[in-house]
């Protein structure tokens, strides 16, 4: 792992542009932690979108840092320099799994324990790093569950899935069903929470309900008069309930 210093938003937060190796290939991320010499509990920042759109903010990994967590969140492959090709969901949610052990051996997270965000894409890639590592908790933010549901509902993806995924849900349907997690959901124990607005139109609340169903124990937050993007205000009050709910409190 290769940690270079990066210029910060917060001057209570040191930012790092990071190379670390997944699955054989380099890839990129940033690392963002509270600018002192405490330990801290880990948080995995998984991002939504694909290449440049939905890509991960300085200020963003900052924020959740602030609120006194060591932040990592990976670019993905084929990212900002980055070796081999984003895979939405498939091969490509190693970064998250490698990320994830590269947290959990940070000489300041406390205990090992790592805490897993997905938002948007982010949100499958979130469920299957749960299901693949011992994670200590999980929150999605309008987070995807269901593949299929996303070719259906997005007609200005499936262009872009049928060329990363090899065709479309009826050609491959078993290169959807790989990438999506609802049947292993249920193996998560750990505390998962989610938190949707009803009026998504990116990614419809039925990914909520359909993972609710899956992860009966899940704690919800249904967004009544949101969709997938939250005004600034709202965004740093559910900042805070998140960490707060994490940690417990």
């Amino acid at each position: 792992m290769e940690c270079i210093p990066y210029p910060s938003p917060n001057p209570h937060v040191r930012l790092f542009l990071v190379h670390y190796k997944s699955a054989g290939l380099l890839v990129k991320g940033f690392l963002a932690e509270p600018a002192d010499q405490e330990s801290y509990e880990g948080f995995l920042y998984l991002r939504g979108g694909i290449k440049g759109i939905g890509m991960v903010r300085p200020s963003r990994v900052a924020e959740f840092a602030a609120e006194g967590f060591i932040v990592f969140a990976p670019f993905y492959r084929g990212n900002r320099g980055g070796e081999g090709n984003e895979d939405f969901a498939g091969e490509d949610r190693e970064d998250a799994f490698s990320a994830f052990d590269l947290l959990r051996n940070h000489s300041r997270v406390k205990n090992g324990r790592i805490h897993v965000f997905g938002f948007s894409r982010g949100g499958i890639m979130a469920l299957w790093t749960a299901i693949h590592r011992p994670v200590s908790s999980l929150v999605t933010w309008g987070g995807v569950s269901d593949m299929k549901l996303t070719y259906e509902e997005r007609k200005d993806m499936r262009r872009m899935m049928k060329r990363v995924i090899g065709g479309t849900p009826q050609k491959v349907p078993e290169a959807y069903d790989w990438r999506t997690p609802l049947e292993e959901a249920g193996q998560i124990t750990a505390p998962v929470l989610i938190i949707h607005g009803r009026s998504d139109k990116n990614v419809s609340v039925e990914h909520a309900y359909r993972l609710k169903e899956a992860v009966p124990h899940a704690d919800t937050m249904y967004l009544d008069k949101y969709d997938h993007y939250i005004p600034p205000a709202v965004n740093r009050q559910i900042v805070g309930y998140i960490a707060k709910w994490i940690k417990g409190d």
